[in-house]
């Protein structure tokens, strides 16, 4: 027993004394953020975040300067640390536009984009105790090294150095929701400014964001998958828990489990009347036996979401009249998909989506009056997708659809307990929402995987609650 035991020791110590040389020979460098070194399970070399590399960022950066008039200037701010309490910091996620031309995922930072002087960033500079706290982050040295900016400094002499880019510039881009007083209380932008020579930059970066290279569609069809596994679970797990905080709670769990870094928004769960409240956000209320469940989420994976909306009976079987409502739905969600393709427009897709709708709802009694249609759904049919859950908001709904835009397609009807229409359909809230690639010939659904057919919810609640994910997913594939 000694012999084993001293044989067990020495094996052991072997075992740490190769680990130890083996960590030892050469330390992964920090800076506030994954590296390829640092999270090679996560990052390719090369890449600056998950997914994207450095020639994709410098490329971003290239189109913007020459979207920027002659002699201008494009200043743009890191999302700003937002507290919960006094000593509690909310969970920091970066401003779109700051991660899309520079990949730096931390706060504090402002850069400085033109012809003249290519990328330049301000970095903040911490301190012995900020790195014991908050641990390491990008310094100036990371900001030339990894983001590749041509000139970088320190943020404490931000002051001297932007002060001469913006007077010898003749107009600023700058984006107002996050400007910096770093910046703004400059007399040379404010001088700028008063002259109307500041403008809004997301009209520019927004352009670009419409169109997704191939590695951001990678990322974005991942992410509809991750979406799509967990909103499945879930619905799995809804049968045996009809409460509305513990389905919230199960479906960001299965997104993190699946590599998802946060949920895209709160997700709206909403039990029988709730589902008519468009974005109840409440989630606190048991669903009573026979109700119908909207949920409405989505998630993050490496700086792309993913946006997903079902409605299904937590009982496994919807009745005649939810069945009857839910069909409308259903039928529009898919004419509206059918009719995504290069050159139509979100507007047009709305007002045939509303045309349907009208129909649909006059027909069954439920709309009288065709001008009260928007007190059963005031929202549009769809949204543009990316990096926020409402992309690219400075492009309007007018804007030709092309190649390589995400949009989604929601329709819906929410019936207010109070609304004058037959008491039956009172209190009932319905949207199917799904994920649309536009391509060259048409449409690709990114959601496409997750069931919304009456008869596949059905079975998937009464048969497979034991069924692998994965399997149950491809199984209703269409």
């Amino acid at each position: 027993m000694q012999v084993l035991a001293r044989n067990l020791v020495r094996r052991v110590s072997r075992t740490q004394v190769i680990s130890r040389n083996a960590y030892s020979t050469q330390r992964v460098r920090d800076i506030g953020q994954p590296t390829p070194a640092s999270h090679p399970h996560l990052m390719a070399e090369g890449e600056v975040t998950p997914g994207i590399g450095i020639e994709e960022y410098i490329g971003r950066r290239k189109k913007l300067v020459e979207l920027l008039p002659e002699n201008s200037l494009a200043i743009f701010s890191s999302a700003p640390v937002k507290m919960m309490t006094d000593v509690v910091p909310y969970t920091f996620r970066q401003e779109a536009d700051y991660l899309y031309l520079t990949g730096c995922q931390q706060p504090g930072g402002v850069a400085v984009l033109s012809g003249e002087h290519g990328l330049c960033m301000f970095i903040p500079e911490s301190t012995p105790n900020d790195i014991a706290w908050q641990g390491e982050v990008a310094g100036v040295d990371a900001a030339l090294e990894v983001f590749k900016a041509e000139q970088a400094y320190p943020i404490g002499i931000l002051p001297e150095i932007l002060s001469g880019m913006i007077r010898n510039s003749s107009r600023v881009f700058h984006n107002v929701q996050t400007a910096s007083q770093r910046y703004t209380i400059l007399s040379e932008f404010q001088k700028l400014a008063s002259l109307g020579k500041v403008q809004t930059l997301s009209t520019l970066t927004h352009e670009l964001r419409l169109i997704k290279s191939s590695a951001e569609l990678k990322l974005m069809r991942e992410s509809a998958s991750i979406a799509c596994q967990g909103l499945l679970k879930t619905m799995l797990h809804s049968k045996g828990f009809s409460d509305e905080g513990i389905l919230s709670a199960q479906v960001e769990y299965e997104c993190r489990v699946r590599g998802a870094q946060r949920m895209a928004f709160n997700p709206v769960v909403g039990g029988g009347p709730n589902a008519s409240v468009i974005h109840y956000s409440r989630n606190d209320q048991r669903i009573k036996d026979g109700d119908l469940v909207l949920m409405d989420m989505g998630c993050e994976f490496h700086g792309y979401v993913s946006d997903l909306t079902r409605t299904w009976p937590p009982c496994g079987k919807f009745s005649s009249l939810q069945e009857e409502l839910y069909d409308l739905i259903l039928q529009t969600n898919k004419d509206c998909i059918k009719q995504c393709k290069p050159g139509t427009t979100i507007r047009q897709l709305n007002t045939y989506s509303t045309e349907l709708l009208c129909n649909g709802l006059m027909k069954m009694g439920i709309l009288k009056n065709r001008r009260l249609y928007h007190q059963l759904n005031p929202t549009s049919i769809g949204h543009y997708l990316g990096m926020d859950v409402h992309d690219s908001s400075a492009v309007g709904y007018d804007r030709p659809l092309q190649p390589g835009f995400v949009i989604t397609i929601e329709p819906g009807v929410y019936i207010p307990s109070s609304f004058d229409c037959p008491e039956r359909f009172q209190g009932i809230g319905i949207r199917i929402e799904d994920e649309v690639l536009i391509t060259e010939t048409g449409y690709e659904v990114l959601t496409g995987s997750m069931p919304k057919e009456i008869k596949h919810i059905e079975t998937l609640l009464n048969n497979h609650c034991h069924e692998n994910v994965a399997q149950s997913l491809a199984s209703f594939s269409s």
